[in-house]
């Protein structure tokens, strides 16, 4: 049990090794990713639609806990970049689809690198890296539900 004056240290900060594993994880993205021409946000993206093929921009947001404010505009650079289409719903106009383009969908062979770049560069055995993967998806799960 940590002691009141220690829970305030920086080490002591569970969002703070969050935030700085992160910012380090991220950063080895960034030159795999500055290779197929996309930013780490939009291969978030690009790896939903590569599962599900399409979703609305509502969909999109609850995948990537992400708001509409932040995701239209990225989609809108994306669909300039040719790597989205995205298109009114016939039946309700306020839902917007997006989905993948042919760049889209050909950038998905050259990714199937990147997770095993990654997993390499993690240190951690494939074991460690399914149980941290658990752990943190758990610790989401319940900061969601908490809201």
């Amino acid at each position: 049990m940590m002691s009141k004056e220690t829970m305030l240290y920086l080490d002591s900060q569970l969002c703070f090794s969050i935030y700085a594993c992160s910012r380090e994880v991220i950063g080895l993205y960034r030159p795999l990713l500055d290779d197929l021409g996309i930013t780490y946000p939009q291969y978030l993206v690009l790896l939903v639609l590569w599962e599900h093929k399409e979703r609305t921009v509502k969909q999109l947001g609850k995948a990537l806990y992400l708001d509409s404010g932040t995701l239209t505009p990225m989609l809108k650079r994306m669909e300039v970049n040719d790597l989205v289409k995205r298109y009114r719903s016939q039946d309700d106009e306020r839902v917007v689809w997006i989905s993948l383009t042919e760049k889209g969908t050909s950038l998905k062979e050259r990714a199937y690198c990147i997770p095993e770049e990654l997993f390499e560069k993690s240190g951690l055995t494939a074991e460690e890296m399914q149980d941290m993967l658990q752990r943190l998806q758990t610790l989401l799960k319940h900061m969601n539900a908490s809201k």
